[in-house]
Order: C-alpha cells, then structure tokens, then sequence
C-alpha cells in the first residue's frame, strides 16, 4: 500500500502559534533556516527515493524560487498552501479566493508546472466557511487536504469524514483529510505534524499499519522542514504549551522519519488519488 508524504513548507517563524509573537511584516527580519531545512528533507527523500508532495507558501516561493524549482527537478509535486500562511477562516470569501489564486499563480510562474492541490494553513477549513472549497474548484484546483478530522484547541473537524469525499459536487474537486484511525466514537490523529515528535514513534507505525492493512486505505502523513531542525533560534515569551508542542524531541525528528521512509511505501497526493504520473 502506497501511503502520501506531504511536506508543509513554511519557516519556522511562520507557524501559527507564533501569530501572536511575530508579525508577517517583520518575517524578513528573522533569520531564515528554511533553505538548510528543505536541503536535508530532500536528501532524506532521495536516499530513500520517495517522492512526495510539498505545500508551499507563495510567501516563500517569492523569495527561494531556486529551491522551488529544485523541489520540481527531483520529481515532487508542488503544492499551495496559500501565500503567507493565514488561517482560511479569518478571511472573507474574496480575500480567499485572491489569496488562493494568487499563491497558484506565484508557484505555478516559479517551478514552471501545474499546481492542483491545496492545503489551509492550520487545518482552517470546516462547516463554518463551506464556502471554501467551491472557490478552490473555482480557481482550478483540482483537491485540498484541509481537513484534519479530530479534536484539536487549534483546529480539527472532529466529525468529518475520514477519507477522500467530494465537499461541493458536481464540481469534481476531493477532500483529502489527514488520517486519523477511529477508536470507539472518536478519531485519534496518525498522520504526523507534532504528534510524531511528541509521542513514540512505534504509536505512528501502528496506527499506519491499521489504516493500511485493516482498512486497506492509503494513509497521508505530513511534516514541516523546521521540525528537522533543533538548532533553530527560540522564539521568546511563549506560552509553555507552545514552547513545548514546537521545540519538544525536535532532535528525534529526522531518525525517526529515516524510519518511517523504511517502514512504508510513499508516493506525492496527485499520483495516489488523482492518478497523475510523477
């Protein structure tokens, strides 16, 4: 069973949780590690041969366009995941079709190939912004993997669906949630981000194992480049919850990744679901 690697590349200075501490205006102030970052994804990739698929900020595709085409040259698939990384339900409808379209057409200029999928910035799709996904159809998108289905004080659709559906038919655009592996009347997160740091790396190749041989589904598991990275610089006057989500078994991550590239069988999102040829 051939599982999706999917790669959110963003700086470390982008994540969500550090809205409140760091201003996008003053992003270029801070010193960046993402062209470190995404030079040792790629290695591990290449040493493994596995292609994936990376969600890209049109906000770093403006400024590292060698590296987006170095993403496309070594056979992955290049993805949006909107411009400067703000979250879908804080924008109206047109602010989020421009922001869509606009990201498309930066990578799209960039790494000279076409763009069909889509990821919100934190998970921020859901029932109160339905709107969403018929822009994506709207602006040639062709799926979104916008959804993580469980609890979350950040994000989560707790209650929706677990596999691929279609959310405004008959425009053929698909969800493609984040997998989850569903324990009694809730779902419980098995594709990657900080809970592949934070808990032991045999609890991911378990719940990996159910997806794909109970359910005979193919899984889709994410990461970010500054996960890789434990010497980044710290971000001061966070919360202890922050601090400890981000930075906790940074130096665990790429070990464990080398494993999980050996584990299982990984492929880029459009060549599993959409059938699309690497």
């Amino acid at each position: 069973m051939r599982n999706a690697m999917t790669i959110d590349v963003e700086d470390y200075f982008q994540v969500s949780a550090f809205a409140p501490h760091i201003a996008p205006q003053d992003w270029d102030c801070w010193p960046s590690r993402i062209e470190h970052n995404m030079a040792r994804v790629l290695a591990l990739l290449a040493e493994r041969q596995v292609h994936a698929t990376f969600f890209t900020l049109g906000w770093i595709a403006e400024r590292y366009p060698h590296m987006i085409r170095s993403v496309v040259a070594a056979g992955h698939e290049l993805a949006s995941h909107g411009y400067a990384h703000q979250r879908a339900n804080t924008q109206t409808c047109a602010e989020f079709a421009q922001d869509i379209r606009h990201a498309r057409e930066l990578l799209e200029q960039t790494g000279a190939c076409r763009v069909t999928g889509y990821r919100a910035p934190s998970f921020s799709m859901g029932h109160d912004i339905p709107w969403a996904w018929q822009a994506l159809a709207d602006a040639g998108y062709r799926y979104s993997s916008s959804i993580y289905p469980i609890r979350h004080d950040h994000y989560g659709m707790p209650d929706g669906k677990r596999y691929p559906w279609q959310p405004c038919p008959p425009a053929v655009l698909l969800e493609l949630p984040i997998s989850t592996i569903r324990l009694g009347r809730s779902n419980y997160p098995a594709g990657g981000g900080g809970y592949f740091r934070l808990l032991p790396y045999r609890l991911s190749r378990w719940s990996l194992r159910l997806i794909n041989q109970r359910e005979r589904r193919p899984a889709i598991f994410y990461l970010h480049p500054w996960e890789f990275d434990p010497e980044q610089p710290r971000v001061s006057g966070l919360p202890l919850r922050s601090r400890a989500r981000h930075y906790l078994n940074l130096h665990r991550t790429e070990a464990r990744f080398k494993r999980l590239l050996t584990d299982f069988d990984w492929g880029r999102m459009d060549s599993i679901f959409l059938g699309a040829q690497p």
